[in-house]
């Protein structure tokens, strides 16, 4: 199974246009995918009170957190496809590893007090990104420390990260290629 994150709210986006080409080559080939459509879900990326109290429980008082924790636990590829807002992944995408990785599920402490996975097994990540700067802006921020601060403590591996520079204001065959790409690399 192949989870894909998609974090943007307006459907006539680059990024959705992403998502529609990550969709069409996983359709062509077959392969069984759950979209988490994290703006269209109405999913809220706010780590409530009630929530919190299950926290390290391993539960969640937030149906569509236990909803997408529950298919993750069963995914063994992970795609997400974001912008690059403020230089760092937005606000949406922050709430939703706060409030879907729990503790228990997601991750543990080990003797030493370090996040370690727990039940998560994603052998294969990967990241569609878009921004307007270069790519080498955010390689510290995403290659490094996101990459092994969140998605290796929680199980997620071998991550693939892709990034279309100048989206909104590069030329057409900027996208273009970059849609070519993402097509390839599903």
């Amino acid at each position: 199974m192949i989870s894909i994150l998609y974090a943007h709210p307006y459907d006539k986006s680059f990024n959705h246009a992403v998502l529609d080409t990550v969709k069409n080559s996983l359709d062509q080939q077959e392969k069984e995918y759950c979209v988490f459509d994290l703006y269209a879900d109405g999913f809220n990326p706010a780590l409530e009170a009630a929530s919190l109290r299950l926290y390290s429980r391993g539960e969640t008082a937030d149906p569509l957190a236990a909803k997408y924790l529950d298919v993750l636990l069963k995914s063994d590829e992970f795609i997400m496809i974001f912008p690059i807002w403020w230089a760092t992944i937005p606000a949406i995408v922050k709430g939703f590893f706060d409030k879907v990785m729990l503790s228990g599920q997601a991750y543990q402490y080990s003797e030493s007090g370090e996040l370690i996975p727990n039940k998560i097994d994603i052998s294969r990540t990967i990241m569609f990104t878009t921004s307007q700067s270069a790519t080498e802006r955010f390689e510290p921020f995403f290659k490094e420390y996101f990459n092994k601060f969140v998605l290796e403590t929680v199980g997620m591996k071998n991550l693939e990260w892709y990034n279309c520079p100048q989206t909104a204001h590069g030329p057409a065959e900027n996208r273009e290629a970059f849609l070519a790409l993402v097509k390839q690399k599903i």
